[in-house]
């Protein structure tokens, strides 16, 4: 039923962000236009003994319900357009694929503001507008008195159209009064408009845009293809740091606006960190798209600010959508290109609730609506690598970075830490002879080094070594971080913190001492190992104020720092061009470790970070600190061979039955003992086992305890399950979860979770 006489009844099934994977009923009355839900549209319901909003997924005239039970709407968002069914036909796919209710995906993907009845009225503003009835041309004019040059500013401006009110009163200093004697006297109609429905900026009107950057042979070739790609087409653009795959987008993104002036594109990056300077350069050279035309998608934006940049995405306003992970579940009035930029970040992986894959969304999104996508990387992921190497994606490849650069690939030396202690050359604090040499040469020089740690704080353990008492955390099976500069030992995990103690609490020895290093120790031995060198520190302590990232980073780019000290944060996307060291301290740690994917996730690392370098026409360096200089991850590093390391791993994996060649999924569950949870995954083995019976396309292991088991006293436990088959592995999870559901008992939570990345 989409339509009816008034005082004519419905049913609608709603969707609401509720675990439970089904709609809901209710029924509502036909009272005028605006009281006939269509699919789509959000609504305010009544559930238990609260009000929510939900999204109208199917409208009908039968109910399973009786219908004396069935609850009626209590509001209508008449102001904003109905989702359209493209965007309904994502949100399905990706319940299903994730194994969730399409509540849970459809609500959560929403603004905030768009999910509480109380703000739809300051999210949908109105403004005043005034149109000039045709009939009415000559009697307004013939009422101008002669010399009235501001009134006649005013018929001229509603001759050309509609006249909003904010632009009458730059033309008359009593413009309201005016216009509204003249609807009075029967020439203009009054109206009021949503805010969102207002035309952008013309390309007169906007800004001179910047112009576009001369490509290289190479890049011509890519954009080539990428001009010539019709329906859907997802393409693998390969290129080493610096070869100016930011170029290529931009030139392939202004190629698809030019030739439909309401087409919109998404451009996904991993970090919010690197949006601004994404969104500064985008702006710029589509200025001429008019105000309005870029806009930011991500966690970082205030609630207000987040809805409006989506509504302006929605309703078709805002041409180039720039997001993180989140910005793949917006809505589009006509979507017509996707980018995702380092497509092989584990960020656009979500860790928490629905724990979705932001590109793989966006694979699924362009193959729905037949448009192209271009997966950018130095370093692909293996599972990118793998289907390109099928065939099922195009490779367009930069082996170099552009002429007009002037800029070779930094040369990547190591520096092997037990040879030079056996030669007597100790290290300082972490900083052997040699990087303290070349950290110097370079400040003499007047160049920027840049010092990868891929851990903050100070050290990640105090330690007594009378006893052998460590700073462990009181809530989880992790150690306390030691942040020196706040005198305090913090856990990264739960948030908890403490003093740091005096002597040790278990024997009174006062000697107690930090045990490793973290950014916050680098930068304080750089102070006394460089001196005079004006040293910055980037990491998740030192940019927790909105904005303090983007004004560290314009410090770099100003020439206002000499040493660079961070995390991840500095290892990727952003163009220093005066870096010409990268140091990086204790790689090895990730070479040994139990998770299978950690040696892709330290090459791509040591590949982006040493892509820092060289930029900006002199030589590059990169130096690594090393116990293990023939391991075969640092041999490819040196050679900058992502081709042979992708190779070798890639059938290290086949062999050992691991993605991308087989499917995954795990099973967590979080209870308030470890025996708990184990228990539960016990059971829920044992239901796999009568469940799948003799299918062997389908395998499970024995539940286990997670590698970080306790966090904020909560004990958690895991059951691994693959297949061959990514059909036959979503077939069983859907019918065990069934199962599940009625099993919980004993545990604070589980949940299933598809391609998990940290098992």
């Amino acid at each position: 039923m989409t339509s009816g006489s008034p005082g004519r009844e419905g049913i609608v099934r709603v969707a609401l962000d509720h675990p439970l994977q089904t709609l809901f009923d209710y029924r509502y009355t036909v009272m005028d236009a605006a009281s006939v839900p269509v699919p789509g549209q959000l609504v305010c319901v009544p559930f238990g003994r609260r009000q929510g909003v939900g999204l109208v997924c199917e409208v009908t005239d039968r109910s399973a319900v009786p219908a004396a039970k069935l609850k009626p709407i209590e509001a209508f968002c008449t102001d904003c357009p109905p989702l359209g069914e493209q965007w309904l036909g994502l949100v399905r796919f990706a319940a299903g694929y994730y194994q969730r209710g399409i509540g849970e995906v459809a609500m959560p993907a929403l603004p905030q503001a768009l999910r509480d009845p109380a703000r739809w009225s300051k999210l949908f503003p109105r403004t005043i507008v005034y149109d000039l009835l045709p009939a009415e041309r000559e009697a307004l004019f013939a009422s101008l008195p002669a010399r009235a040059a501001a009134l006649r500013r005013l018929a001229d401006a509603l001759c050309a159209g509609r006249l909003p009110i904010d632009v009458a009163r730059r033309l008359h200093p009593r413009a309201g009064g005016v216009l509204d004697a003249w609807c009075a006297a029967g020439w203009l109609r009054r109206s009021a408009v949503d805010e969102g429905t207002r035309a952008p900026l013309t390309a007169a009107d906007a800004p001179a845009a910047a112009p576009p950057v001369r490509l290289s042979d190479e890049q011509e070739t890519a954009l080539a293809a990428l001009r010539q790609a019709e329906g859907f087409a997802p393409f693998l653009l390969f290129g080493v740091t610096g070869s100016g795959k930011t170029e290529v987008y931009l030139h392939a993104l202004a190629d698809r606006l030019a030739r439909d002036p309401e087409a919109q594109a998404l451009v996904l990056v991993p970090e919010i960190n690197l949006t601004p300077q994404f969104d500064a350069l985008f702006r710029r050279r589509f200025a001429a798209l008019g105000d309005g035309a870029t806009v930011t998608l991500h966690s970082g934006l205030a609630e207000g600010e987040r809805a409006r940049h989506w509504l302006a995405a929605h309703t078709g306003r805002a041409r180039i959508v720039l997001g993180t992970r989140l910005a793949v579940l917006a809505s589009f009035r006509k979507l017509a290109m996707i980018i995702v930029d380092e497509e092989h970040e584990a960020a656009y992986k979500q860790q928490e609730g629905l724990r979705y894959s932001a590109r793989d969304l966006a694979i699924w999104r362009a193959k729905q609506l037949a448009l192209p996508i271009v997966l950018g990387s130095a370093t692909p992921s293996l599972e990118t690598w793998s289907q390109a190497e099928q065939g099922r994606y195009r490779r367009l490849t930069l082996t170099r970075r552009p002429a007009s650069a002037e800029a070779a690939l930094p040369t990547v030396r190591l520096i092997d830490t037990e040879t030079e202690r056996q030669r007597g050359r100790a290290s300082i604090d972490g900083f052997s002879t040699p990087l303290a040499t070349a950290l110097r040469e370079r400040l003499t020089r007047g160049e920027q080094s840049l010092v990868f740690i891929n851990r903050r704080g100070y050290a990640p353990v105090l330690s007594c070594d009378a006893c052998g008492w460590v700073c462990g955390c009181p809530r989880c099976s992790a150690y306390l971080v030691l942040h020196k500069k706040d005198r305090v030992l913090r856990c990264h995990h739960c948030g908890w913190q403490e003093r740091i103690p005096h002597a040790c609490p278990e024997c009174g020895n006062v000697d107690i001492a930090p045990m490793g290093r973290g950014t916050q120790r680098a930068e304080e031995t750089l102070a006394t190992l460089v001196p005079g060198a004006r040293i910055l520190r980037i990491d998740a302590d030192s940019t927790r104020r909105k904005g303090s990232a983007a004004a560290l980073f314009a410090d770099v780019h100003a020439g206002d720092v000499d040493i660079l000290v961070g995390t991840h944060m500095i290892a990727k996307g952003h163009d220093f061009q005066n870096v010409s060291l990268v140091a990086v301290l204790n790689a090895d740690a990730a070479l040994f470790s139990h998770d299978f994917r950690a040696t892709e996730r330290l090459f791509a690392q040591l590949m982006q970070v040493a892509g820092r370098a060289g930029r900006g026409g002199q030589a590059g360096e990169v130096l690594i600190q090393t116990r293990h200089p023939s391991h075969p991850l640092y041999a490819a590093l040196i050679r900058h061979d992502y081709a042979g390391f992708a190779a070798a791993t890639l059938a290290e994996r086949k062999q050992a039955h691991l993605p991308p060649f087989v499917y995954q999924a795990l099973l967590r569950a979080e209870a308030r003992t470890l025996e708990q949870a184990i228990a539960f995954l016990q059971k829920a083995a044992e239901s796999f086992d009568l469940l799948t019976g003799d299918d062997m396309r389908v395998h499970r292991y024995d539940p286990v305890p997670m590698a970080l088991v306790k966090i904020a006293n909560t004990f958690r436990g895991q059951l691994l399950i693959e297949s061959a088959s990514r059909q036959a592995l979503q077939a069983t999870l859907h019918a065990w979860q069934e199962g599940l559901r009625r099993q919980r008992g004993g545990v604070l939570r589980w949940a299933v979770e598809i391609d998990p990345l940290d098992i």
